[in-house]
């Protein structure tokens, strides 16, 4: 399966590391492609190394002004004119969508892809991997939207909230039936 992970380029500690790449080693073992923003720095790379140190193949999919940021020895690597083409052609190579712990960027694509899917433009199972609790807060926001009638379908039928990675996997397998 092609995964798309969004998460942070940036250098964070251990209680964000160590559960993404024990998630990164648990896509390699499966046999999974990581499908990412193709950084070669932060968590971005803790992912991407453990998907490639556990049998994972790497697509990655930069954008012009980061690329001299692009890992060099991915799979394949896609340069997008932009953000909006580098989001559109991640969620074209995925068959599911994993969002991990980042900032604004991470934020942005993860609200882009519920919207679509929202919207029915898409289908792909997504998972926010609630790392440390880290989504904690915008899953309860997710909750009240959905209380107070701004979500046209079932929060759950929108977003799976995993603990951890192995939930994660399990989910989008399973939505793939694969288990």
């Amino acid at each position: 399966m092609n995964i798309c992970v969004f998460l942070s380029a940036a250098d964070l500690d251990d209680r964000y590391t160590v559960p993404a790449r024990e998630f990164a080693e648990l896509l390699g073992r499966g046999g999974h492609t990581l499908v990412w923003g193709g950084s070669e720095s932060g968590l971005m790379k803790v992912v991407a190394d453990g998907v490639r140190a556990s049998g994972g193949r790497l697509v990655g999919v930069s954008v012009e002004f980061l690329a001299a940021k692009a890992r060099t020895d991915a799979d394949e690597m896609v340069i997008a004119k932009d953000l909006a083409e580098r989001k559109a052609l991640l969620l074209e190579k995925a068959d599911a969508v994993v969002i991990m712990v980042g900032g604004t960027g991470t934020l942005d694509e993860a609200t882009e892809i519920l919207e679509l899917k929202k919207h029915g433009k898409h289908t792909k199972p997504v998972v926010l991997l609630n790392t440390a609790g880290f989504y904690d807060g915008l899953r309860q926001q997710f909750q009240r939207m959905e209380d107070e009638g701004f979500l046209p379908l079932p929060l759950t039928d929108l977003v799976f909230f995993a603990k951890d990675g192995v939930g994660a996997l399990a989910y989008l397998e399973e939505s793939a039936g694969l288990l």
